[in-house]
């Protein structure tokens, strides 16, 4: 196996980036998911895997209703240029751009995954352009909204 498929990209110190909190369950199926799919997406995976790497593991039942989840609905404020966008964190299977359905494997999706309402990361978009995201809202699969 080549190990550099396994590192991150090299990024800005972790003052950029808040705590993430995922549900322990969801974390072990994305760092599955992750490794199988890290040559076809190799800056995704890395992304991912190291976003993963970081974050703080709970039991779903312990999950704060503001953090951003699998098949959460998710809306975001691009710092830079202000526009807001509303997208649905999904599995790749179940991702369409033009229905808003964003896939966890796509440098979006893995910014996204952990954050919690009010926080802010600097992110590379795929051009490999640096933006600041801000999560505004978040709504769980089961329809709980947390602004």
């Amino acid at each position: 196996m080549n190990v550099a498929l396994l590192q991150p990209p090299r990024r800005r110190p972790s003052a950029t980036r808040p705590p993430l909190v995922m549900i322990d369950r969801e974390a072990d199926a994305l760092f599955d998911l992750a490794i199988k799919w890290q040559r076809a997406h190799p800056l995704s995976a890395a992304l991912l895997l190291d976003e993963l790497d970081r974050a703080a593991t709970v039991a779903a039942s312990e999950l704060p209703g503001d953090v951003v989840t699998m098949r959460s609905r998710v809306v975001f404020v691009d710092q830079a240029s202000g526009e807001r966008h509303a997208v649905d964190l999904v599995y790749p299977g179940e991702a369409d751009m033009a229905q808003g359905r964003v896939s966890i494997l796509t440098p979006i999706g893995a910014a996204l995954i952990g954050m919690r309402v009010g926080s802010a990361i600097d992110w590379p978009n795929r051009q490999g352009e640096r933006r600041r995201l801000k999560i505004a809202e978040v709504v769980q699969p089961n329809g709980k909204a947390a602004a």
